[in-house]
This record gives C-alpha cells, sequence and structure tokens, in this order.
C-alpha cells in the first residue's frame, strides 16, 4: 500500500496519485477485517486436520487429508473475496482504494502461503505436538467436554 498509494509507483492502474502518506485508518482497517477472515479460513482447515487425526490418522497423513478436503473451498472463498475487494479498488475514494488492494494482497497471502504452505508444514514437523495442551487446559476441555462426537444434554 505505500509502494502504491504513498510513493505512487502504479498509481496510474489504480486511477490514484502518490500522496505522500497513507491515511491512517488504513492499514488498522485492513489488519482487523483479514483477520476476522484468517479465523475462519485457520478454523476450517484444523477442524478437517484434527478430525482425521482423531481418528486415529498419522499426523502428516492427517494434515494432507485435511487440506484435501479443504483447499478447494478454501481457495474458491479466497478468490471470491480477492474479487469483491479488487471491487474496492475501482471506487474513487483513495482510502478505499487502499483497503481494496490491502485486503486483495491479505487474503491472497494468507490463503496460498500461510494456509496452504506454512501451517501444513509447520503441523507435519510438530507432528503429534500440535494437540499438545498443559494439563489444567486438558483438565478444563475433559469438564465441559467440548466435542463434536456427542450430543448436548438436554437442559430441563
Amino acid at each position: 500500500m505505500v509502494w502504491v498509494f504513498q510513493q505512487g509507483h502504479l498509481a496510474g492502474l489504480f486511477a490514484t496519485e502518490g500522496l505522500g502518506y497513507v491515511n491512517l485508518t488504513v492499514p488498522v482497517l485492513v489488519a482487523a477485517i483479514a483477520f476476522g477472515l484468517s479465523v475462519d479460513y485457520e478454523v476450517f482447515l484444523l477442524s478437517r486436520i484434527r478430525e482425521r487425526w482423531l481418528a486415529g490418522v498419522p499426523a502428516d497423513r492427517a494434515v494432507a487429508e485435511g487440506i484435501q478436503r479443504t483447499g478447494r473451498i478454501i481457495t474458491s472463498a479466497a478468490l471470491l473475496l480477492v474479487v469483491v475487494f479488487a471491487g474496492f479498488i475501482t471506487g474513487g475514494f483513495v482510502p478505499i482504494k487502499g483497503i481494496g488492494l490491502g485486503l486483495v494482497l491479505a487474503v491472497a497471502i494468507d490463503a496460498t502461503v500461510v494456509r496452504m504452505l506454512l501451517v501444513p508444514a509447520t503441523m507435519t514437523l510438530l507432528n503429534r505436538y500440535n494437540w499438545w495442551a498443559p494439563a489444567p487446559l486438558r483438565k478444563l476441555h475433559g469438564r465441559i467436554e467440548v466435542s463434536e462426537e456427542r450430543e448436548p444434554a438436554l437442559v430441563g
């Protein structure tokens, strides 16, 4: 964003000019929105990986199968978001263009580099330590019985 909107590189492509600054709200909004979107991808991906791991599949294969099950959906969702945020770039207000460009880059990098390369590589290296938790947290988790496999008890 600095390269385009502050320094003016490729500014003509975005129908703007180098302003010499980046609006302060742009990085904050891009970071907040990108974080919210990346959490959705992460929960979805990790749920499928953990599901396979709990089924007794070895960690490296669980990671591969989790990615196979979520890869198309994450890629499709990311592509859809990139198209929507690219529409912001066509707006007339420079901060909106900055938010659009920032989110296009953030979603593209998050969905490809982070979710499909760094997370699986790290999880494969960590193996069974991916699911380690401190004893008090394990006890709390067991006490509240957070699980997809059990039906919730009816109250009343």
